[in-house]
């Protein structure tokens, strides 16, 4: 549990700092274009969520996200202990990261966004992409198979849904404390977070529903992360 505890809080972080650090350097190179430094920002993140996820998924399962170890608990995939102990390093993970790609960029350590996320369209979004995540992520039946389908996903949803998919209730919190390029305004965040998680239970029902992810196969480090 230690092991799956360490490898989530570092995938967290390593993920928050390429989502942050990835929109500061697209935003200073991209000389105001928003279309190019957001190919840039998308085409980073795609990139190390399919590595951390090949990474840390035999570990961990590799969450990075409390939408996606509670419905695992709601699943029974994961304990509830588990659940609460994943959700708390996902977030100080998260929180980390962002300080990290902070001082790499040499800015302020401790911020608060100002970028404001406030529309129907954007939390009906948030919606869409945390549903859709928890589909691929209850029928991706590895990590291999979650690496690419997930990565995928978010890397789609960074431009068909109108909030860049955020998806993630511990990036959300991170990414209130950073006022850069990937920010949201902290009161902006709860309706994020409520969506998501309104979106994660409407995924779980669809994949209950499709029969998604019913075939007996184990999951890979799952004998590990359960408490």
């Amino acid at each position: 549990m230690r092991r799956a505890l360490l490898a989530e809080g570092l995938g967290a972080m390593l993920l928050t700092a390429t989502v942050i650090g990835s929109g500061i350097m697209a935003e200073r190179l991209a000389g105001g274009n928003l279309a190019i430094a957001l190919i840039a920002n998308t085409g980073a993140t795609v990139a190390v969520l399919a590595t951390l996820i090949a990474l840390f998924g035999p570990i961990s399962g590799a969450h990075f996200n409390p939408a996606v170890s509670f419905i695992e608990a709601l699943r029974g995939k994961l304990s509830a202990r588990a659940a609460v102990g994943y959700a708390l390093v996902q977030i100080i993970g998260c929180v980390a990261g962002a300080y990290l790609a902070h001082a790499m960029f040499d800015l302020p350590i401790i911020q608060t966004s100002i970028h404001m996320r406030a529309s129907p369209a954007q939390w009906l979004s948030e919606a869409v992409a945390t549903a859709g995540l928890i589909l691929v992520v209850i029928g991706s039946t590895s990590p291999r198979d979650a690496a690419w389908r997930v990565a995928a996903w978010i890397g789609a949803a960074y431009w068909f849904t109108a909030s860049t998919s955020f998806a993630n209730p511990a990036i959300t919190i991170a990414r209130a404390l950073s006022n850069t390029f990937a920010g949201i305004a902290p009161n902006n965040a709860p309706a994020f977070i409520v969506s998501q998680l309104c979106g994660a239970l409407l995924g779980l029902i669809l994949a209950k529903w499709l029969q998604i992810g019913t075939a007996s196969i184990p999951r890979v480090g799952e004998a590990q992360i359960k408490a």
